[in-house]
């Protein structure tokens, strides 16, 4: 295969629809926000984006049928303006992998009229976060006031390191192709799986895109996952090893 294959599936009509990135990272918030919306509302795969970046490896499904790691772009109807939704389980093995894969990406989104980009992710805080805040950051500084009328928080310095992966690289690539991006960032602790901060991040992207989502199974896994926190608490005392702010290190 070619370093990087796009197979198109359907061409959809979409009505000014905004990219949504949910690749895996800190917390999997973004990667759970993007599912959180595909399982929400009705949705169509209309591309995969393969590359030999990705891992080599296969999914295998429950039939014991394999599949290529590779990126998927879902088109989802929310009733309002429509989403194309990136997600996948995997992002590229080396730096030059990411600009090429962010580049392939931004690619699809062009091919259907996309403008507005918003990837999510997480930003690590290090410990347990019971109300967690979303961050951003903006392609463009006139992005920013609406991000701050939704509730979303630029401070100074943060996130320490910048935004690494694809998440960074769909604002500084994007930015310089001509999209309008924005990467939103809910605060969690780095070490657990967080439908809570993925929650915080669809609240902002709902103001901000104008939709409306159920959170009903979001709030049962936090719930879940607010049940393992707690035994963690309960356990620190006596474990050692427990990960450093070094190893927290937003990757989204």
């Amino acid at each position: 295969m070619d370093d990087i294959e796009i197979e198109t599936l359907t061409e959809p009509d979409l009505r000014d629809p905004a990219l949504i990135e949910g690749l895996p990272g800190v917390g999997h918030v973004g990667k759970l926000a993007a599912e959180h919306l595909l399982e929400e509302f009705d949705s169509e795969l209309v591309a995969r984006v393969f590359a030999d970046e990705f891992p080599p490896q296969v999914a295998v499904d429950d039939e014991g049928v394999a599949e290529l790691a590779c990126a998927e772009f879902h088109a989802v109807d929310t009733g309002e303006r429509d989403l194309l939704v990136l997600t996948g389980d995997h992002q590229a093995q080396s730096h030059s992998g990411h600009y090429h894969i962010t580049d392939a990406f931004l690619d699809v989104a062009a091919t259907y009229d996309v403008d507005d980009v918003y990837a999510l992710g997480g930003v690590p805080t290090g410990e347990l976060v019971d109300e967690p805040d979303v961050l951003g950051a903006v392609s463009h500084a006139d992005g920013v006031d609406a991000l701050e009328d939704a509730g979303v928080e630029f401070r100074e310095g943060e996130p320490a390191g910048g935004i690494v992966g694809v998440s960074g690289l769909l604002l500084g690539l994007g930015g310089r192709r001509g999209f309008s991006a924005a990467c939103l960032m809910g605060e969690t602790s780095g070490y657990l799986v967080d439908p809570s901060s993925a929650q915080a991040v669809l609240e902002v992207l709902e103001s901000v895109v104008d939709f409306e989502v159920d959170y009903d199974s979001l709030e049962e896994r936090a719930e879940e996952m607010k049940e393992v926190a707690e035994k963690i608490q309960e356990m620190q005392s006596q474990q050692q090893g427990m990960p450093t702010d070094d190893d927290l290190r937003y990757i989204g």
